[in-house]
């Protein structure tokens, strides 16, 4: 599927990305994105997402939520009797 890049600072960053790293415009692209993707999925983790997530709406956890469920709950959810 192709992609129109109509930015000219996302053409010129994407050309001087290519050049510098000797890729063409194509893998400079893929390379780009997977960077990208990685960076995002480090940059919290999820135990910290949660935290910042209840830390923004107010939601406390209490000792009973910490605990964790018992392999019975997760049987009965899913039906594995």
């Amino acid at each position: 599927m192709p992609i129109n890049v109509n930015n000219p600072e996302a053409d010129a960053l994407t050309r001087k990305f290519a050049q510098i790293a000797g890729v063409t415009i194509t893998e400079a692209i893929v390379i780009a994105m997977k960077e990208a993707i990685a960076a995002r999925r480090n940059a919290e983790t999820p135990q910290q997402t949660a935290a910042r997530l209840r830390e923004k709406y107010g939601v406390a956890l209490s000792p009973q939520a910490k605990t964790p469920l018992p392999r019975e709950a997760f049987d009965e959810m899913w039906g594995d009797r």
